[in-house]
């Protein structure tokens, strides 16, 4: 017997560049899939996503008021439907496999053929957490990632999403990733993409609250830390990674609109971290920050 698919709607909120970074986030909390997309008419952007009808909605209604508390935007939420058949395959048509920078190739479990000739691959759908390639903030981290000299030993990702950083390191440097998130799913979810990629026993994911979690500091110091997170956490964390980076280590901090990086600049060359480089992608800015080496006197 077949089964007929869930009923399915579009949700989307419509808000200025300062404040589209904490109301994706909170789209993401409840949605399989998010986007986000430019009215240069009137400068503002829609973040929209799509989500089973009646389904998340405490999650979602608790994300969106945190976000209005946080950002004092507070943004109408609307609501379409959207039919059920084809969603899936217009989904998977809009995420083809993805080639990014020299080294990395991202490809959906619908992607079939030969592999990318000398790219690591990485294998993971789309929509089901946050990281599958297609954001900006995740390729400038990837692109940042394959900068990278020196074989780092001890390697954390925080808020690790659907494990695609870590996965990316893991294969990069052949090298055990500590990987954090505060949400289950997420860990779940990046502890499957490891297995599916035939790297479980690389990759350590683990629900964790940041530097406070004791897996996190045991782990230190650190030789690369990857945080593809928000603005405002990156820059209340920036003493805590500066104490548990090694000197000569590096952070690849992302998840910043380019007039975020600044802010979040300041306060690590603050706690004494140096900033290496700067990557753009599209309306998004990668930091990759730098701890001095220990001179001796």
């Amino acid at each position: 017997m077949k089964h007929a698919p869930p009923a399915l709607e579009t949700v989307w909120v419509e808000v200025p560049e300062r404040v589209l970074e904490l109301y994706e986030a909170a789209l993401e909390s409840a949605c399989a899939s998010v986007g986000f997309f430019l009215d240069e008419a009137t400068h503002t952007w829609r973040v929209e996503g799509v989500k089973e009808a009646g389904v998340n909605e405490p999650a979602l209604a608790n994300a969106l008021m945190l976000a209005g508390a946080l950002t004092g935007f507070e943004a109408t939420l609307r609501r379409a439907s959207t039919p059920a058949e084809g969603w899936l395959a217009r989904t998977y048509q809009s995420f083809p496999e993805q080639l990014i920078g020299r080294r990395f190739a991202v490809r959906g479990t619908h992607v079939t053929g030969p592999l990318a000739p000398g790219r690591i691959t990485l294998t993971l759908d789309a929509g089901v957490a946050f990281g599958s390639g297609e954001h900006g903030s995740t390729r400038g981290c990837l692109r940042a990632l394959e900068t990278l000299r020196r074989r780092p030993r001890r390697i954390l990702d925080l808020g690790t999403g659907s494990g695609i950083l870590a996965m990316a390191a893991a294969r990069r440097f052949n090298v055990r990733v500590r990987a954090t998130d505060i949400d289950p799913w997420s860990v779940r979810l990046a502890q499957r993409n490891a297995r599916a990629n035939g790297i479980a026993r690389l990759v350590d994911a683990r629900l964790a609250d940041g530097w406070t979690s004791r897996f996190v500091r045991e782990g230190a110091p650190y030789d690369l830390v990857l945080a593809n997170i928000l603005a405002r956490p990156l820059s209340l964390m920036a003493s805590d990674l500066a104490a548990r980076i090694a000197p000569g280590g590096r952070a690849i901090l992302a998840g910043l609109l380019a007039s975020q990086a600044r802010g979040v600049l300041a306060a690590h060359r603050r706690a004494g971290l140096v900033l290496a480089a700067q990557l753009r992608e599209g309306p998004w800015t990668t930091l990759v920050l730098r701890r001095p080496s220990n001179r001796p006197r």
